[in-house]
């Protein structure tokens, strides 16, 4: 597996595998051809069939207008067969002649890939464990927990950059808990955040608390559907669920810093290796490996904080997961919005209900978190294409842009 800073991607919204992959990947062929005349791109499958609500096309302008014209063709009903977030790029010289044709692949979490035998984008493993079973019994037999196994695998300035991550985090909340108005897009959705948060601190404790989760997760998602600044974890669009859990039990609980960056690199770990072994791109898996994932990462770093064992850290991750199974990304009108915003913040509160559960268990369980992993790639390659991402099916089916 590589390292989890691969996974805690800080970048603008509103979607990781729409937005921010197709800019990175613009940035890497400009780089190659600063000297080009003119630029193609051609967008296919799911990228293409909701990158103008993600704003595909303007990452990929901003990047390379200012160096020559770019031309942009949408094929939304053309899939390639190694993923359905595929790109291909094409530079032209002054007569128009193909300098190169670059196709990559936009595969969740801001993350590119190539389909060859020669990559040009490919980073270092990092982790030489790929199977939380393997993980979880060198915690039982080394005694040491798996923010420690993260700290064995990765360089020295893992903790720097979590800092980052987190820092990141608390400023995306307290934005959107000051910010108002309607969120960008034909939907016309007013911001709820703010409004969340002044009626939860009006209430007694149990649903105080529960508000507050609520009015976090809604601050971060709305930040991102804004275009604003945010962390992966482990995508755009179920990016409110860590930030809500984390910001809520460092606050109410007064977790130090330490113990939050410790539970990032707990979450971190889980988040990978549903990565490494299955999928977080919607266009590949749907929602569950978004919001799923990312209520699963959310579960562990509670119980880790809480003080669960390794494994009833492991327990209420697979709860987080398992309960998502099947979820289908079906964005209206293409905009990370309606569901992705409301889902995050319910994700959040499952995800405290599931650390909860755990910590009335000795962790043992049937179903481990790895087979759990297996399935949801399994369920999600099952699903028919319109409920992946491509706002033909579910609750985005007959809705147009205005």
């Amino acid at each position: 597996m590589k390292s989890i800073k691969e996974l805690y991607r800080i970048g603008t919204g509103p979607s990781s595998s729409h937005t921010m992959g197709p800019r990175k990947a613009a940035e890497i062929f400009l780089e190659r051809h600063k000297d080009a005349a003119s630029f193609k791109v051609t967008l296919y499958g799911s990228l293409a069939a909701t990158g103008k609500g993600h704003m595909t096309d303007v990452a990929i302008n901003d990047t390379l207008q200012p160096a020559a014209p770019v031309e942009i063709v949408w094929q939304p009903k053309v899939f390639l067969p190694f993923h359905p977030n595929a790109m291909t790029f094409a530079a032209f010289d002054v007569n128009k002649k193909l300098l190169e044709n670059w196709t990559v692949y936009s595969v969740g979490g801001g993350a590119l890939a190539e389909n060859n035998d020669k990559p040009t984008i490919e980073s270092r493993e990092v982790y030489e464990m790929n199977s939380m079973t393997e993980i979880l019994n060198w915690c039982e037999h080394s005694g040491k927990s798996y923010w420690e196994y993260v700290k064995e695998c990765e360089e020295e300035d893992i903790w720097d950059y979590l800092e980052v991550v987190w820092n990141t985090m608390k400023e995306a909340i307290h934005r959107g808990l000051e910010e108002e108005g309607v969120l960008p897009g034909p939907l016309n959705l007013r911001r709820k955040a703010s409004t969340y948060y002044i009626r939860a601190t009006g209430y007694k404790e149990s649903l105080r608390s529960r508000g507050l989760v609520f009015a976090y997760a809604l601050a971060v998602s709305e930040e991102n559907a804004s275009g604003g600044k945010i962390v992966t974890a482990p995508t755009c669009g179920a990016c409110g669920v860590m930030p809500a859990v984390l910001y809520h039990l460092h606050k109410s609980r007064e977790f130090s810093d330490t113990r939050i960056l410790r539970a990032l690199a707990t979450a971190g770990l889980f988040g990978n290796i549903v990565k490494f072994n299955a999928s977080i791109s919607g266009a590949e898996v749907g929602c569950q490996g978004e919001v799923g994932v990312a209520c699963a990462m959310a579960s562990a770093a509670a119980n880790q904080l809480f003080g669960g064992s390794p494994a009833q850290t492991e327990y209420a991750a697979e709860m987080g997961l398992e309960h998502h199974l099947g979820m289908t990304c079906d964005p209206v009108c293409g905009l990370v919005q309606i569901p992705c915003i409301e889902r995050n913040a319910y994700a959040a509160a499952r995800a405290l209900d599931a650390n909860i559960y755990a910590s009335f268990t000795d962790g043992i369980h049937r179903v481990s978190f790895d087979k759990v992993v297996q399935v949801m790639k399994q369920t999600g390659h099952d699903l028919p294409s319109l409920y992946k991402e491509t706002s033909e099916g579910g609750l985005a089916k007959d809705y147009t842009q205005m």
